[in-house]
């Protein structure tokens, strides 16, 4: 009797092979938010009359049917970081954060000392609630500052103001050790000193990791519909090299495009992402990248929480976790998201981790490796391959050389 051999059989086993598969991290997305800022393009919705509003025990019933039913797919590994990322995950409770990784703990081997981060906004910040999120397992913060300067907190949209921003660092520092803080620049109106102020006033504080990011007016935002007043181009470039040779005077290493660390502090869970390492997304809209050895799969989960309690709550058997989207990862895409993560960080990668995270030999893109060198826009030798100052600086160039044929216009 002959087998019968399927066209998606045959496919794969032409597919790149991995020989080992990358670190897990675990992302978990709380889409809720006390107010939706005119700039942010993220899945997150609008509290309407208050936190009662919001079904938190509903929604961690949800996640937790959710991780259950993704385990097949990552079975037996361990996981290396945890992200609570949003909307605002503060607004939850420290009790519901615990039964969160209490599942998590439960259904899969957390790695000891594994990094678990929890997104905060100063808004939120209670002392007793913080205290508690550390009790929970909580060892990272990161809190989204944006500017310590009233007016521009208003122009952006934020809830908080300057006095908040400044308690909500002291709370932080009282009781985590790993703080990070997130600011933007090139804001409406604002000029060279007043972004200076920002990040010398982010030195002062004294955490352990700062992200100094640039506004930009996303698609399906208030602000791309409404453009407010920006500094130009050579402005805002301006504010970069300032900001980025103030933190280096203040000690903290600019190891990714936006990102600044202390030594030995910088965020293992979004290193996992930039080195293409897997992650599993549980939540409303949350993204998943996971590798088996003979593919590469990408995942989204129902976007508005209202359709994500429900798929998740079903228990569906059947077909598994509440996603929405799937597909697999190309062979001819596997460079290009490679290439577009590892190449944001400064000291590039390590030669044979392209193999080890795409299956292909760094052999494969040699045309596109010469044709960068030549342009000046990576350095590379056997062992690692790094972007230059000038690859840095015109990162979207560089990434071109990677896109595949059939995306190039």
């Amino acid at each position: 009797m002959t087998a019968i051999i399927s066209p998606a059989s045959i496919l794969r086993s032409q597919s790149p092979r991995l020989k080992s598969l990358p670190p897990l991290s675990l992302y978990i997305h709380i889409p809720w938010c006390m107010k939706k800022c005119p700039y942010c393009d993220f899945n997150s919705h609008e509290v309407r009359g208050g936190n009662d509003n919001v079904p938190e025990a509903e929604y961690v019933t949800a996640l937790i049917h959710d991780l259950e039913a993704a385990l097949p797919q990552v079975w037996g590994r361990s996981v290396t970081s945890v992200f609570f990322g949003g909307g605002t995950p503060s607004l939850f409770s420290a009790r519901s954060i615990d039964a969160i990784l209490t599942a998590v703990r439960t259904l899969l081997p957390l790695e000891h000392f594994a990094e678990v981060t929890l997104e905060a906004n100063p808004g939120t910040f209670e002392v007793k609630k913080f205290v508690d999120f550390r009790a929970a397992g909580i060892n990272r913060l990161s809190i989204g500052i944006q500017s310590f300067n009233s007016g521009h907190l208003r122009s952006l949209g934020r809830i908080h103001d300057d006095r908040e921003a400044h308690r909500a660092i002291e709370i932080a520092r009282k009781n985590f050790d790993n703080v990070n803080l997130d600011l933007m620049y090139a804001l409406p109106d604002q000029t060279p000193e007043e972004a200076r102020n920002d990040i010398e006033t982010a030195v002062a504080s004294g955490v352990t990791h700062i992200s100094a990011y640039h506004l930009t007016l996303e698609p399906n935002t208030l602000f791309h519909r409404y453009p407010p007043p920006l500094p130009d181009d050579d402005l805002a470039a301006e504010m970069q090299v300032m900001i980025e040779q103030t933190l280096a005077h203040g000690g903290y290493t600019n190891y990714e495009t936006s990102a600044f660390a202390r030594a030995g502090r910088e965020s293992r869970h979004n290193m996992n992402y930039w080195l293409f390492g897997d992650y599993l997304g549980i939540g409303a809209g949350a993204h998943s990248k996971i590798s088996f050895a003979d593919r590469i799969v990408r995942q989204m989960r129902y976007k508005h929480p209202r359709d994500y309690l429900a798929k998740a709550t079903q228990g569906l058997a059947a077909s598994g976790a509440p996603v929405m989207e799937q597909h697999e990862v190309e062979r001819s895409d596997r460079v290009f998201e490679f290439m577009m993560n590892a190449l944001r960080l400064t000291r590039g990668f390590a030669t044979e981790m392209f193999l080890e995270r795409t299956g292909l030999p760094i052999t494969s893109i040699q045309r596109q490796l010469d044709e960068a060198e030549r342009r000046q826009l990576i350095v590379r030798d056997y062992q690692r391959i790094a972007p230059t100052l000038i690859g840095r600086r015109f990162l979207n160039d560089l990434l071109q050389i990677f896109l595949p044929e059939k995306n190039k216009g």
